[in-house]
């Protein structure tokens, strides 16, 4: 039988908690338990396992992204709507950790099809329109945003940007700058590159 209170949204929301506090590699169902105060066996009526828990978040941190982004894009077009993409997953990486490193975590093709993931490249695309980007070369510009985006976050979280100047803030500044340019001046795919 379920313990009273215990639901499957409220062990999501506590596993995400976890996972700020102590890194997603803690988000176990043992330590999960020990948070809420039950044995590990009382998740069970919940979850299936430590993978399905695991999952539950990052669908979580995915769909908070999503949201997150989507307002911080809406009425805003251009180099505008570029800067508010960005910094929605800098600023959602930097005050949640955990459930960003989380929103990594590499799902089944049906579970990410059903997710907030998809969402994602939506919002990348409509920043895109923007810049006139079509087709393949609008594929090509979303992940180059995911690279350089996640890439940032990833290198700025782990300290890679602490030990020089300028701040990391004014070199994300520039990043975005230079994105901006690229964007604008995107590519000729017929002419080769040497």
């Amino acid at each position: 039988m379920a313990r009273a209170g215990l639901t499957t949204q409220r062990l999501t929301l506590e596993a995400a908690d976890l996972a700020d506090e102590a890194g997603f590699a803690a988000v176990t169902p043992a330590a999960l338990a020990r948070r809420v105060g039950v044995r590990p066996a009382s998740l069970y009526s919940h979850l299936r396992d430590a993978d399905d828990l695991r999952t539950r978040v990052a669908l979580l941190a995915l769909e908070e992204m999503a949201d997150r982004v989507g307002a911080a894009v809406a009425g805003r077009a251009g180099k505008d709507a570029l800067v508010a993409f960005g910094g929605a997953y800098r600023d959602y990486a930097r005050e949640h950790p955990g459930r960003y490193d989380a929103a990594r975590l590499r799902l089944d093709p049906a579970t990410a099809a059903a997710s907030a993931g998809p969402r994602h490249a939506e919002l990348a695309r409509a920043v895109l329109r923007g810049y006139d980007l079509t087709g393949e070369d609008q594929t090509h510009a979303v992940r180059l945003l995911g690279s350089v985006f996640h890439g940032y976050t990833s290198l700025e979280a782990a300290g890679g940007f602490g030990h020089s100047s300028p701040d990391s803030g004014t070199t994300w500044r520039r990043t975005l700058d230079a994105l901006d340019v690229l964007l604008r001046r995107w590519p000729d795919p017929t002419q080769e590159t040497p």
